[in-house]
């Protein structure tokens, strides 16, 4: 069976290396590895969301939704040392190099689950959630996550999702519209379109 950034137990030999980067303006030393999403960079869309996010007035704690190993939901701890940021994702490789590069980073703001979705957070309501949502895994799967987004987030909450046009933003930020009573393109660049929805 073909790995997947998805799976949930890859099978490949972990073969882990490190990389640097400054994400707003903190810089992070990341050990990434095979069987994860972009292990040799930060991705340019996942750069756009963390670059592009603004923190939303309401109060509550801030959600990185299928985190991989770690460089959103780890920016945003560093630059709102105030808020508490989860961070789940189903791939328990992408969970373990999550938790080392907390550590490493000095991150203390976190809570790190594997979780399918929201299956193992149930209970929480989110300030914010930001999504790279997998596009790969496909579309029923990616839609379910925003729309159960929509349900585990506060009033005025907000969910943020980066998606590349090729790979379906317009059609994205229609359903978006849909469910959501706001939604923005927020950042355009290079095909990449950031979207901003707001629960009301």
């Amino acid at each position: 069976m073909t790995d997947h950034y998805y799976s949930q137990q890859p099978h490949s030999q972990l073969e882990t290396e490190e990389i640097r980067f400054t994400l707003r303006n903190h810089s992070f030393t990341f050990i990434t590895g095979s069987g994860v999403f972009s292990k040799k960079t930060v991705d340019f869309g996942t750069r756009q969301l963390i670059e592009t996010f603004e923190e939303p007035s309401v109060a509550g704690p801030f959600l990185d939704l299928g985190c991989g190993y770690g460089p959103i939901g780890l920016a945003l701890a560093k630059s709102f040392p105030e808020r508490v940021v989860w961070m789940t994702d189903v791939n328990e490789r992408a969970i373990m190099l999550a938790q080392e590069n907390a550590l490493r980073n000095k991150v203390e703001n976190v809570k790190i689950v594997m979780s399918d979705g929201f299956e193992r957070i149930e209970e929480e309501q989110f300030a914010a959630i930001l999504t790279n949502p997998p596009i790969r895994a496909g579309k029923k799967i990616v839609y379910r996550m925003l729309e159960d987004s929509f349900k585990h987030l506060r009033g005025g909450g907000e969910l943020w999702v980066v998606v590349q046009k090729k790979q379906g933003a317009p059609s994205m930020f229609a359903f978006l519209k849909e469910i959501f009573s706001q939604a923005e393109i927020k950042h355009r660049k290079k095909g990449y379109h950031v979207i901003r929805a707001v629960k009301k």
